[in-house]
């Protein structure tokens, strides 16, 4: 006996009830099969319902072998009669989504003849490929006409043409179809074969915004989002440019605008923090001045810090010299170079008794050592006095 498809009757359809007609543990905990079903199983990229059936929880829904499939936590009784309840916000978040993909899919390929080849509905943003390029305007554009699709609220159609009527459709597919197809047109905008569950007017979309495009094998990959899941993420991003607006002391719509005065003022900044870098290298350097084999330690030093300081000091003291800039707790980044000396075995040594890593040159090497100070100058002794 064939599950009644509830959800091609009504895509609205969050609740019913069912006969239990069979009921199996799996590696998914229990596969259940009714006799009738709202639960949409996973196709064409859009993921499975979750929800209950009495008072256990449908963790995902799969067709296999023709049959619904719910994966349920717990077993049902076969032969009893469940009350079904699907996730609505999900199943609805995913009614948005499609609708949407349909309506920017059909555009992009009424305009450029472009192929939706790929669709996946994510966690965080819905992903549309298609064989062939577009350019952020022309992506401005298609947004631009499928909000009008949205705001026009068109009448979603649903139709189940035999052989001959499908011949006279010009309907979007990714292969040659035959038997029961059902097509899903938003007239204007798109007629796609497809098996998924759709909005019944495009008012209920809300919104479709794309996020970003990138070059994906010979075509693009685009990021968008629909409805709900597309105010929930402006929302947040509103939130985030509130708050840099103040920061900023820039308007909302001038945040840009205050980051680029921010990183000019920084760049100047740096730029001013390494001379006074190079001239305290310098000094320290100087003071070094033939001084022989020279270890030092110095707070606050990023790695490029660490190898500038090095190379003044090995220059200046005639022989070996090494720094370290971090703490007993975090570990110690190193440089230690010596002008025209070969430091690979002495680089082998240290790296493995202070529990280090790290290379270069023979006369130049940087790294890091998980060791305290007291270790590190111990080292150094017992090397520097053999």
């Amino acid at each position: 006996m064939a599950t009644e498809k509830l959800f091609y009757q009504d895509a609205h359809l969050n609740a019913f009830d069912a006969c239990v007609l069979r009921c199996e543990p799996s590696k998914h905990g229990y596969d259940v099969v009714l006799d009738r079903t709202a639960f949409y199983p996973e196709g064409g990229g859009q993921p499975g319902d979750t929800g209950m059936l009495g008072k256990v929880r449908v963790t995902d829904t799969h067709e296999i072998a023709g049959e619904v499939v719910h994966y349920c936590e717990k077993p049902l009784e076969i032969g009893s009669t469940v009350h079904g309840a699907i996730d609505w916000e999900r199943r609805f978040s995913f009614m948005q989504l499609h609708s949407g993909e349909h309506i920017f899919s059909g555009i992009v390929n009424r305009r450029f003849g472009y192929d939706n080849v790929g669709f996946h509905m994510g966690s965080d943003f819905v992903t549309i490929d298609f064989n062939g390029v577009l350019t952020e305007e022309q992506i401005r554009e298609i947004e631009q006409e499928a909000n009008e699709f949205v705001w026009k609220n068109v009448p979603i159609q649903i139709a189940y043409p035999d052989a001959e009527q499908l011949k006279t459709i010009p309907y979007r597919s990714k292969k040659e179809l035959s038997g029961w197809v059902r097509i899903v047109t938003i007239p204007g905008a798109d007629i796609c074969a497809c098996c998924g569950t759709h909005v019944a007017n495009t008012g209920e979309i809300g919104l479709i915004k794309t996020f970003s495009c990138v070059r994906f094998h010979e075509g693009v990959r685009i990021e968008m989002l629909c409805g709900k899941r597309a105010f929930s993420y402006l929302s947040a991003v509103a939130d985030q440019n509130r708050i840099n607006s103040g920061l900023l002391s820039a308007k909302p719509l001038e945040t840009s605008l205050g980051v680029q005065r921010a990183l000019d003022e920084l760049g100047k900044l740096k730029l001013r923090v390494s001379q006074l870098e190079m001239q305290s290298f310098a000094a320290k350097a100087e003071a070094l001045k033939n001084a022989g084999r020279s270890l030092l330690f110095e707070d606050g030093l990023d790695p490029d810090g660490v190898r500038k300081l090095t190379d003044a000091v090995m220059t200046a003291c005639g022989s070996m010299a090494a720094v370290f800039s971090g703490s007993d707790g975090a570990g110690y980044k190193y440089a230690v170079g010596q002008e025209n000396g070969d430091l690979r075995e002495f680089v082998k040594r240290m790296n493995a008794q202070l529990f280090g890593r790290g290379g270069g040159k023979p006369f130049f090497a940087q790294g890091s050592v998980q060791a305290t100070r007291r270790e590190i100058e111990a080292f150094f002794a017992g090397e520097w006095t053999e």
